[in-house]
């Protein structure tokens, strides 16, 4: 009876009577069934580009047969060599002394936790996770290869492919590190204006202009009638300086990233507002983000870094999980929090500020299913505010950045179920958005920046 590292436990081996699954009889069956698998999936991926149409594919299908339909694929494209670039990623590596930058705050949790609890030693890797001032050094560094991979907000590889703020790269995200982890904080002095039509000329704080924070801030403070652009002052200061800022007075409140709420609430600065997921529930934060050039260069190396990073994502989801990371997590030269502060946030159970204690336990979670429409709305949010105009094929760029197929495939591999889906609906502020129609979700807002929309400027 063969036995191998359990994902979610490394003290316990998980037993199996024939291969690494446990479902086969032998490893040579086991890797005839990966192999058969890999197939489909290429005949599949190439039968969608053929007929993209549902309606089409299925007509095809039904008057020639599957077999005859995988014949003829056959005789007109390469699937074996297809199939084997797909299975890449479970050879030798192309490298395994790597470096990827990150910002000191919870959303990166698996990022950093994967170096001091063994996720990456495990994939064979010697990562060297490297703590950076701000955004704009991290996206830099990034282009520029100093940092093979990285920890950025949502929306940054988006911006980075589309050419928003910097020239064109192809920049994607194979995995979502965190979701929700965001809150609306304010300075002491304003416990009694949690209006937010009473906060004309307020001075409020997001951590980069290509943020989930930026689009959420104003899209909370457009749904209660405060023009974001001309009714109040929003700043871009890195999450480090966020807290110092709310101190000096030189800000009346930011949406950020944790822990600095949560810091503001324990230096007796700021009250927490509100948490971003009373906005949307679920919504996705920062990323795993690589650029294509790395992930071509070194498919093996890519495989093996996000398998470390889907299964640390995994490890985090885990509320029992959350006091042992914060412990991990909290040292100088990770988060350099005091330990309580991080668990607060990790476990939900926390002083907001008002004299309460909260108890919300997925205030901070961790899924790194990239789900594309996800992408398509932050692009929806980008066009409203000006950061890029004309047309946008929003179904195209979100498949090509927000790499969710990749994401399925190897939370299969560490035992996970992944959706089946690459888009799904969700609800903003009670607006549901359909990622089908973003056309349509555009032009319905009363502020925005749009020209020829409801409340185009």
């Amino acid at each position: 009876m063969a036995t191998f590292d359990n994902p979610f436990n490394p003290d316990r081996k998980l037993r199996t009577h024939g291969c690494a699954c446990g479902a086969h009889a032998s490893q040579a069956d086991h890797d005839l069934a990966v192999a058969d698998q890999s197939k489909r999936v290429v005949e599949s991926a190439i039968m969608r580009a053929i007929f993209p149409k549902d309606a089409e594919r299925r007509a095809f299908l039904k008057s020639v047969g599957a077999s005859t339909a995988a014949a003829a694929l056959a005789q007109f494209f390469p699937v074996g060599l297809a199939t084997e670039a797909f299975a890449a990623g479970t050879g030798p590596l192309e490298k395994t002394a790597l470096k990827i930058g990150f910002i000191p705050i919870t959303c990166a949790t698996p990022i950093i936790m994967a170096s001091p609890m063994g996720f990456y030693k495990k994939q064979g890797l010697d990562v060297d996770v490297v703590k950076t001032a701000g955004w704009a050094v991290i996206r830099d560094k990034t282009i520029n290869k100093e940092y093979d991979a990285a920890h950025m907000l949502a929306p940054m590889p988006i911006a980075i492919s589309l050419g928003a703020g910097s020239n064109p790269i192809p920049y994607t995200v194979p995995a979502i590190e965190n979701i929700n982890g965001q809150a609306i904080t304010l300075a002491m002095k304003h416990k009694d204006k949690r209006d937010p039509k009473d906060w004309k000329g307020f001075k409020l704080a997001v951590p980069f202009d290509y943020s989930m924070h930026n689009y959420l801030l104003r899209y909370y403070l457009a749904e209660h009638g405060i023009d974001p652009d001309t009714d109040v002052q929003i700043r871009a200061v890195p999450p480090p300086e966020m807290v110092a800022n709310l101190r000096a007075e030189n800000i009346d409140g930011f949406l950020g990233p944790d822990p600095m709420n949560q810091r503001a609430v324990f230096d007796g600065v700021g009250f927490i507002h509100l948490l971003s997921k009373t906005l949307w529930e679920g919504h996705p934060c920062c990323a795993f983000a690589a650029s294509k050039e790395f992930i071509t260069a070194n498919p093996n190396t890519y495989g093996a870094l996000l398998r470390a990073i889907v299964d640390a994502t995994a490890y985090a989801h885990k509320p029992e999980n959350r006091k042992e990371i914060a412990e991990a997590i909290a040292p100088a030269n990770y988060l350099n929090q005091p330990p309580i502060v991080i668990e607060q946030v990790l476990t939900g159970t926390f002083a907001d500020g008002l004299g309460n204690i909260q108890t919300v336990a997925n205030r901070a979670d961790f899924d790194p299913f990239p789900w594309q429409s996800f992408a398509v709305w932050i692009m929806t949010q980008m066009k409203r505010w000006g950061q890029i105009k004309g047309d946008v094929d929003y179904a195209k760029v979100a498949s090509e950045i927000f790499l969710a197929t990749d994401a399925q495939r190897l939370m299969k591999e560490q035992g996970l179920t992944p959706p089946t889906a690459t888009t799904k609906t969700f609800v903003v502020m009670g607006k549901t958005f359909d990622p089908a129609t973003p056309d349509a979700y555009l032009p319905s807002f009363a502020v925005s920046n749009v020209k020829g929309g409801r409340g185009g400027r």
